[in-house]
């Protein structure tokens, strides 16, 4: 059974839908495996827990704004 996991931010009910759909058909075309043996892991990670080239991701972002 492939597996795939996503670690990203937060989504709404929608967004989580169609992200995966879209990794399941996406996945399902370039390996031949039929999508109905995909299991895709939607895991929420805060911008205060993950760091991004030795700096927390949320004062980069803060950063970008300006």
């Amino acid at each position: 059974m492939p597996t795939i996991f996503f670690y990203g931010p937060d989504l709404d009910d929608v967004k989580k839908k169609q992200l995966i759909r879209d990794f399941t058909k996406t996945a399902s075309k370039l390996t031949g495996i039929d999508e109905s043996a995909f299991t895709i892991y939607l895991r929420a990670s805060s911008p205060d827990n993950v760091g991004v080239g030795g700096e927390l991701l949320r004062e980069r972002l803060e950063r970008q704004k300006g």
